[in-house]
């Protein structure tokens, strides 16, 4: 019988592993970036990844405005909308507020799932189903997939894999519990105790969820809940209902920090020891069932074997600003194992490359930034000198790049001897910094300060000498206003000099 599906095994430029949305938003860039030799693998069914299944309990921490200043199909609306995928065609953005009821203005896992498929089929993306890779080789300057549907030979791989391999830290007895990937409908912990290991999102997701049902809950992990980085997060404050309750001495709650020293069978049921670390002493906490809320890691496969190295506990693959494994040429990572790509992380602050709202442009840079090495030329607009200054004050007020991903990527803007000055577009501000120099340029980036401002950053690049200069912070962050301009002027004018 004919293969009808798409991509068939084969060789090609670049082959994309993953339908989530790192998946599709890579596959789409690609595409409209002239890589169109490209394929697009799946083990799944449909398009959506783990957006099928989790979060457990419905409701995501990203919020998505359906009614904002800006209209849905803009650029400046994605600044409302942390949700939906990016695209060049008015019609295909903004998508997942159209599925959403407005009960919240975060999405259920199912209209994100919606917007997801949306997407998909609105921007034309075909990939081919129920095609699992199962192995990775190197034959001389290509990379080999094997799958479930036979050989891809590609010159460069992008796993869009998530991070949906459940990972726990080494635990005594851990046998005794079950991780987050196994929890049961809430109706089952009904009068029970349960015992949560971890008080990250997952950790407080299912605290949330379990509040009607459990008897007792205990949250506990070695490290106190941080909730100063709340405010400026992204993310809504969605799950701290148990920490709430605790704190105000809420009976049947408890969130404690302890380093967990093993869990075990007792009578009628489990006992989970703990060693105070913000409290010194010995704990015992019995439970009718423990959970292990401690994260994920990347499904490598056997990608260490072609050469790729992690961090994190062997969680992540360590990579560069362009999200290339610094180890395996050629093997790149979109999705939210580009958080492994810290960036300056300056004041502390981490990019939003975990969430849809970040990783969807670390993933249109990546492509920009593959399909330049793989020969194909990528638009770079020359610009008259006058026009420099309000081209980066509308970035700096309105630009979703850089206000989503703070202190991380940048709009770029260099001059050249030849041809004039260039608009560079969006770059990860790492690689302006610290990429080993190159021609006259600024860098304009959206940074927080370590007591919580948001303010403009100025990078200038002159003769090979990098200046960076803060400007002001302002209350409703009006940067394109007549100070900002001025400050701007003064600082590029030894670059532009007579151009602008």
């Amino acid at each position: 019988m004919e293969d009808l599906s798409p991509y068939p095994p084969g060789d090609y430029d670049v082959v994309v592993v993953g339908t989530g949305p790192a998946g599709l938003q890579t596959s789409y860039c690609l595409t409209r970036a002239g890589v169109r030799n490209h394929a697009l693998l799946s083990a799944d069914e449909a398009p959506g990844g783990m957006f099928r299944r989790f979060p457990i309990f419905e409701r995501l921490i990203s919020w998505t405005k359906p009614d904002a200043p800006f209209d849905r199909r803009s650029r400046e609306y994605e600044c409302y909308d942390h949700n939906s995928l990016v695209a060049d065609e008015p019609e295909v953005r903004g998508l997942v507020a159209g599925f959403m009821d407005r009960s919240f203005d975060v999405p259920a896992r199912a209209e994100m799932e919606s917007g997801i498929v949306a997407f998909a089929e609105q921007a034309g993306i075909e990939a081919r189903y129920g095609c699992r890779w199962t192995a990775t080789r190197r034959d001389a300057e290509r990379l080999v997939l094997e799958t479930s549907d036979g050989e891809y030979r590609c010159r460069a791989a992008v796993f869009a894999v998530g991070m949906t391999e459940p990972w726990a830290p080494p635990l005594r007895g851990s046998e005794h519990a079950t991780h987050y990937v196994e929890t049961r409908p809430a109706d089952f912990y009904r009068d029970k105790r349960v015992v949560i290991i971890g008080k990250r999102n997952s950790g407080f997701e299912l605290a949330s969820g379990l509040l009607p049902w459990a008897r007792e809950l205990t949250l506990v992990s070695p490290r106190p809940v941080d909730i100063s980085v709340l405010a400026h997060s992204p993310l809504r404050v969605r799950y701290l209902q148990p920490y709430e309750e605790y704190v105000r001495g809420v009976a049947g709650t408890r969130v404690v920090n302890a380093a967990i020293d093993g869990i075990e069978r007792a009578a009628g049921g489990l006992r989970v020891l703990a060693d105070g670390t913000s409290w010194k002493g010995r704990l015992r906490f019995d439970a009718d069932e423990v959970i292990l809320a401690t994260g994920f890691r990347v499904p490598l496969g056997d990608l260490r074997e072609v050469g790729v190295v992690t961090v994190s506990n062997d969680r992540v693959p360590s990579l560069g600003p362009f999200w290339e494994s610094i180890s395996a040429p050629g093997v790149f990572f979109a999705g939210n194992a580009t958080m492994a790509s810290r960036g300056l992380a300056k004041s502390g602050v981490s990019p939003n490359s975990t969430s849809v709202n970040g990783f969807r442009y670390n993933a249109r840079v990546l492509v920009r930034h593959l399909a330049e090495r793989l020969g194909i030329e990528q638009p770079r607009p020359l610009l008259a000198g006058d026009a420099v200054v309000p081209l980066l004050l509308d970035e700096l007020a309105r630009g979703p790049e850089l206000w989503i991903q703070k202190g991380y990527l940048a709009r770029v803007v260099s001059l050249h001897e030849a041809e004039g000055i260039r608009d560079d577009g969006i770059l990860p501000l790492e690689h302006f910094v610290d990429g080993g120099g190159g021609p006259d340029a600024v860098a304009v980036a959206i940074e927080v300060s370590p007591d919580g401002e948001i303010y403009p950053a100025v990078y200038t690049r002159r003769a090979g000498q990098l200046t960076e200069d803060q400007l002001d912070p302002h209350p409703v962050q009006a940067f394109d206003g007549d100070p900002y301009k001025r400050d701007l002027e003064a600082l590029l004018a030894p670059l532009l000099g007579s151009s602008a």
